[in-house]
């Protein structure tokens, strides 16, 4: 009888324990998923910032480039004005520094604006697709302001005569599939613009 009082009183406790262990299991389970809910939500709310950010940027984007567009197509004395010459320039990784090669190819600019004393010279920033959108826009607004400087600098061309503006990673000139893409996207894009005599 002694051994069933014992054996009866262990079952009472141990059903007893599980109940709550049960309930604290339970309350862990909870409170685990309360934080995953918390931590989901979190990222949920910034992804949807970030989002609705690069939206605005490329929007910016579109919109920078259209007046600029029009600025040079619809400008009283513009009309008859034309593309007189094209070049490119790069630049390094998270760079804006003019190196020898893309001076060389500025040099030119420079040289073709000097022989036609009323044209305009449009220089367009862009990037390659590592980092954030506005970071991106900043660096291809910093490459066409070196450029941009450089010819003011070197050739004395008034300010007037250059327009900059930046694509940052939105106008990529090689896919990223492609071989060296990102470096080939690293870049300024110039294009003179003048009166044929």
């Amino acid at each position: 009888m002694k051994i069933l009082v014992v054996g009866l009183l262990a079952l009472v406790l141990f059903v007893a324990g599980c109940g709550v262990n049960k309930d604290y299991v339970a309350e862990q389970i909870q409170a685990s998923e309360a934080r995953t809910g918390a931590q989901i939500s979190g990222v949920s709310d910034k992804t949807d910032v970030n989002a609705a950010e690069v939206a605005k940027l490329q929007q910016l984007a579109r919109e920078l480039g259209d007046k600029a567009d029009l600025a040079i197509n619809k400008a009283s004395g513009f009309e008859n004005y034309q593309v007189l010459w094209t070049g490119e320039v790069n630049f390094s990784f998270d760079s804006y520094e003019v190196d020898d090669i893309a001076a060389s190819i500025i040099n030119e600019a420079g040289t073709k604006m000097e022989q036609v004393p009323g044209s305009v010279l449009e220089i367009v920033g862009h990037t390659d697709a590592t980092g954030a959108a506005k970071y991106n826009l900043m660096m291809g607004e910093k490459r066409a302001g070196a450029v941009k400087r450089h010819l003011a600098d070197n050739f004395g061309i008034s300010l007037y005569r250059m327009f900059i503006l930046s694509y940052g990673e939105t106008k990529p000139k090689a896919m990223m599939d492609e071989q060296q893409s990102a470096s080939k996207n690293r870049r300024a894009s110039l294009t003179i613009w003048g009166a044929l005599q």
